[in-house]
């Protein structure tokens, strides 16, 4: 097993890529990671293999056969002023190599946007919800963490270096607060409100009729058979399950409309009458 870790850097400032490869390579940094066997901590150096500038040198380079796979990329949220442009190169690794070994690379989201204290606490909840937004945007599109490019005294590899220690470790890491609590506190946040989440749209009776015929386990074409009163056709019920779906915002699947529908007590189980095949 290497006893490196290795990271690809994609930051359209230069001196902040010269900063975290020279601060990584030069210092030899390394990380304490999982246990082996024995109860020891294994410790292994972060090496940087690459910078780049943008997103398509990145995926030049991921598409170069000749070129070492990263176990890492750092990527910057904001690039040439698009505020999520970190967040839609991660969507597209995702996406692209999501069936290859580079749909392993773990990503760290870097940004400085949230750097800064807030001078009063009146605008606090407003600036939580505009964190947790982007930062729960940044993991479900599939990066593993949302790292704060600064500390207290400026510029600060801890973070970076923390990060990679608590993923190599299997844990969770969402972000850092050497500045402020509002990351942690928008993380719960959001925590709370995904556990919690309801459905804002109204769900009319034949939605719900359709639900309970759909989770008995009717087709399209039975649920309109036995909806005579709504005089609906099956390519119409399949738009309103469409539209359900939507509502739910959730992938157009039956078994994820019906979950959600139970989850949120649209309908119950004791009113679903399965059919017998």
């Amino acid at each position: 097993m290497s006893d490196q870790i290795t990271v690809m850097i994609v930051d359209d400032e230069p001196l902040i890529r010269k900063a975290i490869k020279y601060e990584l390579n030069e210092r030899h940094e390394r990380v304490d990671c999982r246990t082996n066997d024995d109860g020891e901590v294994q410790s292994k150096e972060v090496v940087v293999l690459d910078t780049f500038a943008s997103g398509p040198q990145l995926f030049a380079a991921l598409n170069n056969p000749l070129q070492q796979r990263p176990d890492y990329l750092l990527v910057d949220m904001e690039f040439q002023g698009e505020p999520t442009g970190g967040i839609f190169i991660t969507e597209r690794i995702r996406r692209q190599y999501k069936n290859s070994e580079d749909g392993d690379i773990k990503i760290i989201i870097l940004s400085g946007r949230f750097d800064n204290p807030l001078p009063s606490e009146t605008n606090r909840q407003q600036r939580v919800k505009e964190i947790g937004s982007v930062v729960f945007e940044a993991l479900h599109k599939g990066a593993n963490a949302f790292v704060s490019k600064n500390a207290t005294g400026g510029f600060s590899i801890e973070n970076i270096l923390h990060a990679i220690a608590c993923l190599e470790r299997g844990e969770q890491y969402y972000f850092n607060y050497p500045v402020m609590l509002t990351l942690k506190e928008a993380a719960e946040c959001y925590i709370e409100q995904e556990r919690h989440e309801t459905v804002d749209a109204s769900i009319s009776d034949e939605e719900r009729e359709i639900l309970l015929l759909e989770a008995a386990g009717c087709t399209a074409q039975e649920i309109a058979m036995r909806l005579t009163q709504w005089n609906e056709s099956d390519k119409s019920i399949q738009e309103k399950q469409k539209e359900l779906s939507r509502k739910f915002n959730i992938v157009n699947k039956s078994g994820a409309r019906i979950a959600k529908a139970l989850q949120h007590h649209i309908i119950s189980a004791d009113q679903i009458h399965y059919l017998k095949r």
